[in-house]
């Protein structure tokens, strides 16, 4: 694999962002986690090299996706569109009360790296509160994406994990999606 082959599988890689849901279609969803918790609904897609979630509280809807295919995706809702490629932050507020904060990091390994961090990963995968899915390329190296949930009263932290076994290709992404206090106003 050439480094620019490398380079240009990292930067296909983008997180956008929505104000709204997206439709299952868009994605060949391989794994399903739901998460109800009264305050809001919870919902995360994982598919081969990449992840959508969606969150919701009342009738506002946050949904972040990570995909090397954004432009397949619609712009109704759009939010923000992120390259993955490097370290990244990003937060925003969707309609007054979802708050989204989003950290994303990309490393391009040796082989030897990548399958160490491939072995964590997966025994991490067979152990965590999320969805796995894992496949062998057309190379015969091993690829897996994984999303981790930990839910709290108002919020759910994510944390995302895509290996490209082609590329040696890491990309990591932590997210919070929280509910904020509604604002008080004082009467004097």
């Amino acid at each position: 694999m050439s480094i620019s082959s490398k380079t240009s599988t990292l930067q296909a890689y983008h997180m956008v962002v929505y104000r709204n849901a997206l439709h299952p279609e868009f994605f060949g969803i391989e794994g399903r986690k739901t998460i109800d918790h009264g305050a809001y609904e919870f919902e995360a897609w994982i598919f081969r090299g990449g992840h959508a979630l969606r969150f919701e509280h009342g009738n506002v809807c946050a949904q972040e996706v990570v995909t090397e295919v954004p432009e397949r995706l619609p712009e109704r809702g759009l939010v923000a569109t992120l390259p993955c490629a490097g370290e990244k932050d990003h937060d925003c507020i969707i309609g007054e009360r979802v708050s989204f904060v989003t950290s994303m990091q990309t490393e391009t390994l040796s082989d030897h790296l990548y399958l160490g961090t491939y072995n964590e990963l997966y025994e991490h995968g067979q152990t965590c509160d999320g969805v796995m899915t894992h496949w062998v390329d057309e190379t015969g190296k091993p690829n897996l994406s994984l999303i981790d949930t930990q839910r709290y009263n108002g919020e759910v932290h994510v944390q995302g994990y895509h290996l490209r076994g082609d590329c040696a290709l890491v990309l990591r992404t932590q997210s919070i999606f929280q509910v904020k206090k509604p604002k008080v106003t004082g009467a004097k």
